[in-house]
């Protein structure tokens, strides 16, 4: 869910640089950044857990 976010916001980031709105673009970048590292954050978390649980990560 927080990757679809992340690559929702990557999307409007583009479309508005392409348009001119270059301070939007880069407030809707910043927010995709951090979707994007938060996704990440949270896979990690989810491979530990799971790596700890004892059952298989994949």
């Amino acid at each position: 869910m927080v990757l679809s976010w992340a690559l929702v916001f990557f999307i409007l980031a583009i479309v508005a640089g392409y348009l001119g709105f270059f301070g939007l673009a880069g407030v809707v970048a910043g927010i995709a950044k951090i979707l994007f590292l938060l996704f990440l954050v949270i896979l990690v978390v989810g491979f530990v857990g799971r790596a700890l649980s004892g059952r298989s990560v994949l």
